[in-house]
């Protein structure tokens, strides 16, 4: 079984491949590909970008994933239709928007070959010291977000962009940043099971392709290891929510697990625990997790069985959406963005936020 890079997403340095990065996703047959702004320039280059990542593909081709939430969290910015941030556009109370929002969204990125959006957020904002989810949320309460959630997915499915909600099972009620340190959540687990697991079931309901597990301790699930790493949390969105399809860890390179554990370690105790895929933002460290999950399968660290079951629901995700690739032809891009209609449905969504907001 030599395919366990196909549990791995790698970033990329710079806005074309370098030849390293060329022989590692070739040699490796890497699943996986996430982008950020430091990998953008224009469409033209991104969709050049993509094209010549997908030719190092073996059977299928890889996920090309980036964060496009809407409001601060978007990678991608000139050219691309930028939005609201969703805690404002939910004030309008119309899931109607939030859909026509997400179609816009998956024409645009797939247009570039992006074909994973890493949204939506499933979070709910209901610490407003939580600066890290904010105003990525839909609301402060599950009924809010839960209303919303699947008029995301389903907007994004729809186009046959892939979606992946974040970050189970709640990031919301959080005081620190796991992007620099280990959150810890007190809250008692039936709270949690009312209150932030609800817009994740949701997502499963509406046929969510992939979750996303969040670097925090929640005290009540596992005192031990944070959700990404602990087989308890795994179990809930396998048999409580009956989730069937991919779970992704957070980026491994954040500070909640690179503070406690080696690369190699980290992965293999998310592979272990019941994610299919481990993300990283650099190249580097992806190198790092791979051999870690390689030693991981040579000391009978995780079973043969579990990397088995990984590797088929990966191979599976991709039969399903990828049977029809083409690589993009980029001289027809131009018409694809700065589309007039997409403007004046942005001025207009800003409008309605701003009178609502005067009238509150």
């Amino acid at each position: 079984m030599n395919q366990l890079g196909q549990l791995v997403f790698t970033g990329l340095s710079g806005l074309t491949l370098t030849d390293e990065e060329k022989k590692f996703i070739e040699k490796e047959d890497i699943g996986g590909v996430i982008l950020f702004s430091k990998n953008y320039e224009s469409p033209a280059q991104l969709a050049e970008l993509v094209n010549s990542i997908q030719v190092l593909r073996k059977e299928y081709p890889l996920f090309i994933c980036t964060d496009h939430e809407g409001g601060r969290v978007v990678r991608f910015k000139t050219h691309f239709t930028q939005f609201p941030p969703m805690l404002e556009i939910a004030k309008l109370d119309s899931p109607k928007l939030v859909f026509e929002v997400a179609t816009i969204m998956a024409e645009e990125l797939l247009a570039c070959g992006i074909n994973l959006n890493l949204a939506p957020v499933c979070d709910i904002w209901n610490n407003d010291q939580n600066k890290v989810i904010w105003d990525r949320a839909f609301g402060t309460d599950h009924e809010t977000v839960s209303k919303f959630i699947s008029s995301m997915i389903r907007g994004f499915e729809t186009n046959h962009l892939m979606s992946c909600a974040k970050h189970f099972p709640g990031h919301g009620n959080t005081l620190k940043d796991s992007h620099y340190d280990l959150p810890i959540v007190k809250k008692p687990l039936e709270e949690i099971r009312n209150e932030e697991l609800q817009p994740f079931i949701k997502a499963v309901k509406a046929r969510v392709d992939m979750i996303m597990m969040a670097h925090i301790i929640v005290e009540d699930i596992d005192p031990d290891l944070p959700c990404s790493l602990s087989p308890k949390a795994h179990a809930i969105l396998r048999n409580e929510l009956k989730y069937k399809g991919l779970i992704l860890s957070d980026d491994m390179q954040m500070g909640a697990i690179t503070a406690h554990r080696g690369t190699g370690e980290a992965a293999m105790m998310a592979i272990r625990a019941g994610s299919d895929l481990v993300e990283y933002r650099d190249m580097s460290e992806a190198v790092l997790g791979l051999e870690g999950l390689k030693k991981a399968q040579k000391d009978k660290k995780i079973k043969a069985a579990d990397f088995a079951d990984r590797l088929t629901r990966i191979s599976e995700a991709k039969k399903a959406y990828f049977t029809e690739y083409k690589p993009i032809y980029v001289p027809d891009l131009e018409k694809k963005f700065n589309r007039k209609q997409n403007q004046l449905f942005v001025e207009d969504l800003k409008k309605k936020i701003a009178e609502k907001s005067n009238r509150a």
